[in-house]
């Protein structure tokens, strides 16, 4: 520190706090989309982006790597963030969702007049973990604590936006299409055509597929890692959310990309 720094009372950052630093801004370079796009990042790549040396990235990366909060690929070289690192993360986005999600729930449920829900996947059932009820006479009922098949609702399809054929085959391959509805899938190949069109439209819509009179509307939430961890979804009688089901998803989609980008996830997966 100059004499000048020192009689100003500037901060000049020691050796310590300049490694950390860079330690810090090399694991956001390695959440950024480029290195997610391609698995990883190489040393010099990382170096160019932050503008730094080669040798004290290459140093950092080392301790980082001793670390277990970055993972090196022996063939590419290539850098990217560890499977330890990403499971604190994820465990940081439960909390997260948590903390956002109730007032953004109440706040949907509100702009359109209707119970709104918080569900996620277990197995091949979708388990309704949060419920903000409408005011209206006549609404969808309360579903916190309780499970419903996956195959035949809107929060369902959302929840696997991203399983493959063989990830969906494996997940009901025991699973009896029960007719519940007028509308309900009957077999796993209607299953994967509606999935289809819902991926197509970036929303899920079910009508009167789990309950006759019901229609539901449901959006997927991503963390950090982009992954699908949760949905949420609208559900009303046919006859008030039937005509208006373009604005009912379009601020479906804004509340969970919201709640998406909170968590960190990459802009475009959040759309």
């Amino acid at each position: 520190m100059t004499s000048e720094e020192a009689a100003k009372g500037a901060h000049v950052p020691d050796q310590t706090e300049t490694t950390l630093r860079r330690g810090i801004e090399i694991l956001f370079v390695l959440g950024s989309d480029e290195a997610l796009e391609s698995n990883g990042l190489r040393v010099t790549r990382i170096a160019q982006l932050l503008g730094g040396e080669k040798s004290q990235v290459s140093r950092t990366l080392r301790t980082l790597l001793s670390t277990g909060v970055t993972e090196r690929d022996e063939d590419t070289l290539q850098y990217r963030l560890s499977q330890q690192l990403l499971g604190l993360a994820a465990r940081a986005a439960d909390h997260r969702l948590w903390a956002v999600a109730p007032a953004l729930l109440e706040r949907l449920t509100t702009r359109l007049g209707e119970t709104s829900h918080l569900s996620v996947l277990q197995g091949a059932e979708v388990l309704t973990v949060l419920t903000n009820a409408s005011s209206q006479v006549v609404s969808a009922a309360g579903w916190v604590g309780r499970t419903v098949p996956a195959y035949c609702t809107s929060s369902g399809r959302a929840l696997l936006f991203d399983h493959d054929s063989d990830r969906l085959k494996a997940l009901f391959e025991r699973v009896e299409f029960v007719r519940l509805a007028p509308h309900t899938p009957d077999g796993l190949d209607e299953f994967v055509r509606r999935l289809g069109i819902s991926r197509e439209l970036g929303f899920a819509h079910a009508e009167e597929e789990h309950e006759s009179g019901l229609v539901a509307l449901a959006v997927p939430i991503r963390d950090c890692r982009g992954q699908i961890i949760a949905a949420i979804n609208v559900s009303a009688p046919h006859y008030r959310l039937a005509d208006r089901i373009q604005v009912a998803a379009a601020e479906i989609m804004a509340t969970a990309s919201e709640i998406s980008l909170s968590l960190g996830a990459p802009a475009e997966a959040s759309l």
